[in-house]
């Protein structure tokens, strides 16, 4: 149970309750023993022929108490028992959530969401189920058997060992069955995970299966996993079926060895009858306990298997990390530099970036261009610090990137990736992503950073036309807007939070050159001042910038302003007679509006 121990400090904020739920477990137990030996004294004093009705009575009523009493101490054990484990299982979950946050690009290239997703949920389930119901009921049979045993003992020390004697097949069938659980479990966690992530991927690409016709063949796959997924846990239901019968098997000898001896006994007169009856009540008593413990035995098995592979994701360490004594980039100019920068991704041997150096002016807009593959967005990744380089130094205000804080680096940089990703939020809590305070009413409206910044994203009267208006709420990734849109309201969504380090990458690629233009146009007032870094494929769109990077095959090729690339007649000139080629071309084959249905 190596794994199972990692999850004792979470029981320490719960303490007292443990405490209190643990003692209700033996209070319980204490007045479900004192039944069968208030019935035997009951049944003893039915021998004697002058007893009293009041006695029984008596009796009786004591039997009624102690079930009253016993049941409420075995509520309170369970609420509190069962209640803590269901905190300690969301603090799991909590701590687990923080550590992936905390990790870098490259793990989440490694794993697949639907086996993250798994983790979080059945696994942490099958963990609670450990330290709460597995928990409370070892307890329970321990003090149990101790309570049981001893007044057997008391009863009959002979009887009690042949009773016993069945039971000494107990732990070898516990152990073996504990085996085989956990290996079963462990595989129906594994492909529960896969089809957790065959369902994500499903639904997050679904319209992509309708377009190619998908539909059934990804249907019949999932049945196949899932029918993979019940055949091991049937698997397991078959090991868990034969445990349990196993463990009543043991529990008919017993009670057949009480039956034979026992009865032999009370016929000799060395116990009573009243003895006879408790011994019975107690064997079945002490029965439960042993039938539970292959259960509990089940819970662990799981438990620790669960455990198990939160630990594997919980061990991973970030390799973006914080180091001693981080600067807190509260005062940031905006100049940066690299010198040297080499770049490979995490696992390959292709190094997309080669000795890349080149200095950004505080407030300058640096243009960077190059054909498909060239390293572009490798680049600006560099930044945020998704990524750190795998030679050289990139440096911000003359400051290594290492130095800052990465959290407060990433709160003074706007980033427009590639891929707009939106929530399943209203479209304000989206814009407003990085700003601190959301709270408006319906009179004063969204906060202005909001509006202004969906102003020149050029976003705000088609904002204005929806039925919320800003608060307007967005299907999954924002399925209910245009792709134009998704990249205006990422665009906004990065000026809002006001960075002195913006980074557009290709962030307007999916908007027609007309709207392009307007964005551009509103965008020259939003960049002054700021550090911005523009990757586009459209040579048009950086045309006006500060300084233009052109990459090819991730080495910096050509570097200057948008004339003098031209005036050298190198790559970027050649990108720019490319496209332009490709719009008269896409001009001839579309033709003109008083042409459209007019006969040859």
């Amino acid at each position: 149970m190596s794994h199972l121990r990692t999850i004792l400090p979470y029981f320490r904020p719960y303490r007292t309750g443990m405490l209190v739920g643990l003692l209700l477990v033996a209070i319980s137990n204490f007045f479900t023993v004192a039944g069968p030996y208030l019935l035997k004294l009951a049944i003893d004093a039915l021998e004697d022929p002058e007893v009293q009705r009041s006695l029984i009575l008596q009796y009786a009523g004591l039997v009624v108490l102690a079930a009253i009493l016993g049941g409420i101490a075995r509520y309170g054990m369970r609420e509190l028992l069962n209640g803590i484990s269901r905190r300690i299982e969301c603090d799991v979950r909590a701590d687990f959530f923080r550590h992936l946050l905390k990790l870098d690009a490259s793990f989440f290239a490694r794993n697949r969401t639907g086996d993250l997703m798994s983790r979080l949920t059945n696994d942490t389930l099958a963990v609670r189920q450990a330290v709460g119901p597995a928990v409370m009921y070892s307890v329970n049979t321990t003090v149990m058997s101790t309570f049981v045993l001893s007044l057997m003992i008391w009863i009959s020390p002979r009887l009690t060992l042949l009773a016993l004697l069945p039971m000494l097949l107990l732990p070898p069938l516990v152990l073996g069955f504990g085996r085989i659980i956990h290996r079963r479990f462990e595989r129906i966690q594994a492909q529960f995970s896969d089809l957790c992530t065959m369902v994500q991927e499903n639904l997050t690409g679904v319209r992509l299966i309708r377009a190619y016709g998908q539909e059934k063949a990804q249907a019949r796959y999932f049945e196949r996993r899932n029918q993979e997924y019940a055949d091991r846990n049937m698997n397991l239901i078959r090991a868990s079926g034969l445990f349990h019968p196993s463990m009543a098997l043991l529990t008919a000898a017993a009670m057949a060895v009480v039956l034979w001896v026992g009865g032999g006994l009370v016929m000799d007169g060395t116990i009573t009858v009243g003895d006879f009856v408790a011994f019975t009540f107690y064997l079945n008593l002490l029965a439960w306990p042993m039938i539970a413990l292959g259960w509990v035995v089940n819970l662990f098995q799981r438990g620790e298997a669960s455990m198990g592979r939160i630990n594997e994701m919980m061990h991973e360490e970030p390799r973006i990390r914080l180091t001693a004594g981080a600067r807190t980039a509260e005062h940031v100019e905006g100049a940066v530099e690299f010198r040297n920068v080499s770049f490979r991704y995490p696992g390959t041997e292709r190094v997309v970036l080669k000795d890349l150096s080149f200095r950004a002016a505080p407030g300058e807009v640096v243009a960077v261009v190059g054909p498909t593959g060239s390293g572009k967005s490798s680049l600006v990744s560099l930044l945020p610090r998704i990524h750190d380089p795998t030679e050289g130094t990139i440096l911000l205000d003359d400051i290594p990137l290492q130095e800052y804080d990465p959290t407060a680096l990433r709160s003074v940089m706007g980033v427009v990736p590639q891929d707009s990703f939106l929530f399943s939020e209203t479209i304000e809590s989206n814009i407003g992503l990085g700003l601190h305070n959301l709270d408006w009413d319906a009179e004063t409206g969204p906060p202005s950073e909001v509006v202004d910044a969906a102003r020149v994203a050029q976003l705000h009267e088609q904002i204005g036309e929806l039925p919320g208006g800003y608060r307007t709420y967005l299907g999954e990734r924002g399925i209910n807007l245009s792709g134009g849109q998704k990249q205006r309201a990422a665009l906004a969504r990065a000026l809002a939070s006001d960075p002195h380090i913006l980074i557009l990458d290709d962030a307007l690629s999916a908007v027609d050159t007309h709207t392009e233009a307007l964005i551009l146009d509103e965008l020259r007032s939003a960049l002054r001042g700021r550090t911005t870094f523009l990757i586009s494929h459209r040579v048009t769109a950086v045309m006006n910038a500060d300084r233009i990077l052109v990459l090819e095959d991730g080495v910096l090729v050509e570097e200057g302003r948008h004339a003098d690339l031209l005036a050298q007649g190198g790559v970027y000139a050649a990108l720019l007679e490319r496209q332009l080629l490709e719009q008269d071309l896409e001009s001839d084959l579309v033709p003109p509006a008083s042409e459209v249905g007019s006969a040859p």
